[in-house]
């Protein structure tokens, strides 16, 4: 659902140019593994010399990290990270497993939401107003109003509207 980009400009380019990620061995083995793992003990096949070829960018050393909780829907986060001077640390490695972790976690969909709350937030997102929501529901306003707040709080959402727009997001509505 997001991607977070922070390796240098020219390697980007270089890599999209060049289609790296078809090829990439620590692509792969996010994709195939769950953990993490330093660049230099992956044992995939690089016939591309995508690793070669980071190194020439300044990423000579690396760390990748692949979380999976399993969520019914299979979303797995995952990061690739790099430096130019050592190996990453055991401890360094374990902090940025805690980061993915609770990135992913984040960012998963959420699994608290009753149906009248999200039955309310289409009614929202499809821009309809909190009397034609109530009338059309056969309720009053302020239970709209109590709907719309529960959502909210759940998602951590500041208005109806971004609350309904993160849902339409996560495929709920």
């Amino acid at each position: 659902m997001e991607e977070v980009n922070a390796l240098p400009q020219p390697w980007i380019d270089h890599y999209t140019k060049l289609r790296f990620m078809l090829h990439d061995p620590v692509t792969r083995w996010v994709y195939s593994n769950t953990g993490s793992i330093r660049w230099s003990a992956i044992d995939f096949d690089d016939p591309m010399r995508v690793l070669d070829q980071a190194q020439t960018f300044g990423l000579r050393y690396g760390a990748a990290v692949s979380y999976f909780d399993g969520n019914a829907d299979g979303h797995r986060s995952f990061g690739h990270f790099a430096r130019p001077d050592r190996e990453f640390t055991d401890d360094e490695i374990a902090a940025l497993s805690t980061y993915i972790k609770n990135l992913h976690h984040a960012k998963a969909p959420p699994t608290n939401l009753t149906a009248a709350e999200l039955e309310v937030l289409a009614m929202v997102r499809d821009g309809q107003r909190l009397k034609q929501i109530a009338h059309d529901l056969g309720v009053t306003e302020g239970a709209v109003k109590q709907r719309l707040k529960n959502a909210k709080s759940k998602l951590g959402a500041q208005t109806s509207a971004q609350a309904a727009a993160m849902v339409k997001q996560f495929g709920l509505i």
